[in-house]
């Protein structure tokens, strides 16, 4: 695991290290994340619940996930636009999510703004983004998954420049790769390549 390589599971498969070292990881790395994901609210649980990853561990948010849909309507976008000052103290008291009131507060806003974009625009919008696969080579260690790209750079400063909050290019660049707009699997990956 130090040289950030492909490791061997408890089944003798390879996964990228992040993906053993945790037992909530497994399923989430073997199943859902670098796979294409599609729909307006299904990209905007994704782009809050990234946002509400922003300075944290990741299986902090995923150990939370249900709760964050319960409290937040599902990420229904129409409905979380709809939600008044009451429903933000709601949050702000539910132990079930991360009580940030600067994230909750642009999960809001971002919603009302969301709700007057036609559908499919944010879909068409995220997905315009996504990198030609064949520009980057597998990674074959974690030293090589940038934090950071032009694309994630990009997508970030589209997203802001249409009033959208919390979505800086690093938050940015980990929505493209849960979201499956990137493969950074490792080359050695059992999951290498599954969602496409």
């Amino acid at each position: 695991m130090s040289d950030g390589r492909a490791i061997a599971g408890p089944d003798g498969r390879l996964r990228c290290p992040w993906g053993l070292s945790a037992e909530d990881y497994v399923a989430y790395h073997d199943e859902e994340w670098g796979r294409p994901v599609h729909g307006d609210d299904a990209l905007f649980e994704r782009l809050c619940l990234e946002a509400f990853q922003s300075g944290l561990s990741w299986i902090t948010i995923l150990r939370r996930r249900e709760g964050f849909r319960k409290a937040f309507s599902g990420f229904r976008i129409a409905e979380v636009a709809r939600f008044t000052d009451a429903d933000r103290e709601r949050l702000l008291a539910d132990e079930g999510i991360i009580r940030n009131r600067a994230k909750i507060d642009a999960t809001i806003a971002n919603a009302k703004i969301l709700v007057d974009w036609k559908p499919g625009e944010l879909d068409t919008l995220i997905w315009s983004y996504a990198p030609d696969p064949a520009a980057r080579p597998a990674p074959a260690s974690v030293t090589e998954v940038p934090a950071v790209t032009d694309e994630s750079t990009a997508l970030s400063k589209a997203l802001k420049k249409r009033g959208l909050r919390f979505i800086g290019p690093t938050t940015a660049y980990a929505l493209m790769q849960a979201c499956g707009l990137v493969d950074d699997h490792l080359a050695d990956c059992l999951a290498r390549g599954a969602g496409r």
